[in-house]
């Protein structure tokens, strides 16, 4: 007799660990959750990897409600994810973004900002001589102008989040199994009904939520669905130098480059030409990269990054979508009890929370309860309305 789950999540990263975290903690639900996931050491989950950023500086309307969420749950976190006088720590530092602009980025660049105020974000422009007061480090003889917020942004240990959440997700009595599932079971009315691990075991299951990461869009093939998700790298570079950039926040540079504080030294990352699809396999660090176009950029925009030493480095992955840069995120249309939360595009780690408050609530009352995710589902993409998130770094 096969095992039978009301929910089974294929991807206990930190999307399937939220989705799970939430289900478990709903009083109106009283299923069983497996989360099958193939590494529980996570050496190469994106969750790990991830620079660990939150922010509401973004072009899209949900995007700026589902980080607004998010910074409130980090910052409960110690509260809400306590197992006893266990407290987790996810050493979560207060901080903010700077978008650069120059002048032919202007325009988008106040746009953005009046539909961020306009949702509550504390964010304004400034113009060059009110960076150069602000960071006198700064190179700005190009920009035309800045968007900083006063709150609401900052940085924290990604891996130690997910960890909160999955010991929470436990000791609530979700199971995790370590495997990956392999394949999709329809039953005649296209419902899925099961799923088949990579040892060839099978489970029963009344819904599924794909929170695979980069092998989301492998997984939806066994269901005969395509989605424009694909793995794309990114090297991420630890560096010191001799200078200082005092209340440096992380800072966007209109060339793509970012760069912010880690400690007492920086990190940095710029996303390759041309971006293609890699193995999600490949973790290999292009150290070119840095030498032949980040450290350029890095020496331009702060003087003091003109002498600079690589500490370290690592490779992760986006799971990219193509489409618009936003994920997919709820049931599909016509297997309704296949729920998708992929194409996160680099922001995964920060929308995990708002995104697995809101697969939890579909799942047990069938409509979104908080927050309408109904903009990231996936009839956008067979209705052609992609909603493009522009600020993707």
């Amino acid at each position: 007799m096969r095992a039978n789950f009301d929910v089974v999540i294929a991807g206990g990263g930190v999307i399937g660990s939220a989705c799970a975290y939430f289900l478990a903690q709903d009083h109106e639900f009283n299923g069983s959750v497996a989360v099958i996931e193939p590494d529980p050491s996570y050496r190469h989950a994106a969750s790990t990897l991830s620079v660990g950023s939150i922010r509401q500086q973004f072009s899209v309307p949900i995007n700026v409600a589902i980080s607004q969420f998010g910074i409130d749950f980090l910052r409960s976190v110690p509260e809400l994810l306590a197992l006893g006088d266990k407290i987790p720590e996810i050493n979560f530092t207060d901080s903010t973004y700077l978008y650069l602009s120059t002048q032919s980025g202007v325009e988008p660049l106040h746009d953005n900002v009046r539909m961020q105020q306009d949702l509550g974000v504390s964010v304004s422009t400034c113009g060059p001589d009110e960076l150069r007061r602000r960071f006198p480090w700064l190179t700005v003889d190009d920009i035309a102008a800045g968007a900083l917020t006063e709150d609401g942004e900052g940085w924290f240990d990604g891996y130690q989040l997910l960890m909160a959440l999955r010991n929470k997700a436990r000791a609530m009595g979700v199971r995790y199994i370590k495997s990956r599932v392999e394949d999709i079971e329809l039953s005649p009315d296209n419902q899925v009904s099961g799923v088949t691990l990579a040892d060839k075991s099978q489970i029963a299951c009344g819904n599924l939520v794909n929170a695979s990461g980069t092998y989301a869009s492998s997984l939806c093939a066994k269901a005969g669905i395509n989605i424009p998700v694909h793995p794309r790298k990114r090297c991420v570079f630890v560096f010191d130098c001799k200078g200082d950039a005092p209340n440096c926040p992380l800072v966007i540079d209109p060339s793509g480059l970012w760069f912010r504080p880690e400690g007492k030294r920086f990190i940095c990352s710029l996303p390759p030409k041309p971006d293609q699809d890699v193995d999600p396999s490949d973790f290999t660090v292009d150290h070119a990269l840095f030498e032949n176009r980040i450290w350029p950029l890095l020496a331009h925009r702060v003087a003091a990054f003109e002498a600079v030493k690589v500490r370290s480095s690592w490779a992760g992955h986006y799971d990219f979508n193509t489409y618009d840069q936003n994920a997919i995120v709820g049931p599909h249309p016509r297997i309704s009890n296949l729920y998708l939360a992929s194409g996160f595009s680099g922001h995964g780690l920060q929308q995990a929370p708002a995104v697995g408050r809101g697969l939890s609530e579909h799942i047990i009352h069938g409509e979104y309860r908080t927050l309408d995710l109904l903009p990231l589902a996936f009839d956008r993409l067979t209705k052609r309305e992609p909603v493009i998130e522009h600020n993707v770094i």
